[in-house]
């Protein structure tokens, strides 16, 4: 499936602005992004519930731009599910098939498949209001995949479950979609869901892709500083490199091997995940004097917010028991490892 040049204006907002993206056939992709960031809209001209201003929509290399949503043989899942209350869950699974006139034996059969691949083929007779919120999302999904689609769309099909339920549903419908293969693409913006099920991700800021790649380049290797920002937890620190591989932050000097040379006297953005710094108790190379700011316990981990000389602040995640006593106030070393830094932006040219 292919989107090529696709835009979508409302009126002076623009919502998608010119996006290429490819999605392979059998992947599972995630959009990912905040609120009004374009993944809804990139969905929903996916689906053809709205019609791009601009470019081209191919699915199986079929141009369907113009094509009503009814006739792309695509399944959907929304947030709210969308099921028929007065229908049984057996009649919600149904229902598209017989608005189609499928011969009742035909849904019969593919009815009872949907079911059983989404384990609720016991649950059949049963009311939409007697299931549990997760039986609700299978029975969306099963109602999806009853039409044997070419593409599957997901909008936020777990953002109204909780969350032991949301990480349940998770898994199981990582594995029912790679059980059936098919080709599936997922809004979201949470990010632990999209790193958890998506073998690429598409981060999306203001209409546009700001990074597409798998979850663990995504993460380890952010293009940008949005996407450091917005993909888990970060510090992005300012400093000025001092040669190819060394960076001085708040008057310090550390080694950095972010997988590309700095230019010296260069300006630079460094990115740092707080899980990689670690508390010590002395000074040594790319260790930083700071002072704690903040502290908050979550059980496994600390959260630590650490100020450094010159403001700057730093996120660690003490998940050992801590070298010095933690108290907000307390004078701290942090070691940031020379392989954790992720280099985000440099000048074209010397200051």
């Amino acid at each position: 499936m292919e989107l090529r040049g696709c835009t979508r204006d409302y009126d002076a907002v623009r919502a998608v602005d010119a996006l290429d993206l490819a999605v392979h056939e059998g992947e599972f992709l995630a959009l990912l992004g905040p609120s009004g960031c374009g993944k809804t809209t990139t969905l929903n001209l996916i689906a053809g519930f709205v019609e791009p201003t601009a470019g081209r929509i191919l699915i199986d290399g079929e141009d369907v731009t113009g094509r009503p949503a009814h006739l792309r043989a695509l399944g959907v899942v929304f947030q709210s599910y969308a099921l028929f209350p007065h229908l049984s869950v057996r009649e919600n699974v149904a229902f598209g098939l017989r608005e189609r006139r499928v011969p009742a034996a035909e849904i019969e059969r593919r009815v009872a498949e949907a079911l059983e691949l989404v384990r609720l083929d016991a649950r059949g007779r049963q009311r939409p209001a007697e299931l549990s919120g997760g039986m609700q999302q299978r029975v969306a999904l099963a109602r999806a995949l009853v039409y044997r689609p070419r593409v599957l769309l997901l909008d936020e099909p777990l953002a109204a479950l909780d969350k032991k339920l949301r990480e349940e549903m998770r898994d199981e419908l990582r594995a029912i979609q790679r059980s059936v293969g098919i080709t599936t693409v997922f809004v979201t913006h949470d990010q632990a869901e999209a790193l958890g099920l998506a073998d690429r991700i598409a981060v999306m800021n203001h209409g546009r892709i700001e990074q597409l790649g798998e979850p663990r380049e995504i993460y380890e290797r952010p293009a940008t500083r949005f996407v450091a920002d917005f993909i888990g937890a970060s510090t992005v620190l300012r400093g000025r490199a001092t040669a190819a591989d060394r960076v001085t932050i708040a008057a310090a000097s550390v080694q950095v091997l972010g997988g590309q040379a700095l230019r010296e006297g260069a300006e630079v953005e460094l990115a740092i995940r707080p899980e990689r710094v670690r508390l010590v108790s002395e000074p040594g190379a790319n260790v930083l004097e700071a002072r704690a700011e903040g502290l908050v316990y979550q059980g496994a981990q600390t959260e630590l917010t650490a100020r450094l000389p010159d403001g700057q602040r730093v996120l660690v995640f003490v998940t050992e028991p801590a070298p010095v006593p933690l108290a907000v106030g307390q004078a701290v070393r942090l070691y940031l490892p020379a392989d954790a830094f992720m280099v985000l932006a440099r000048p074209a040219t010397n200051p």
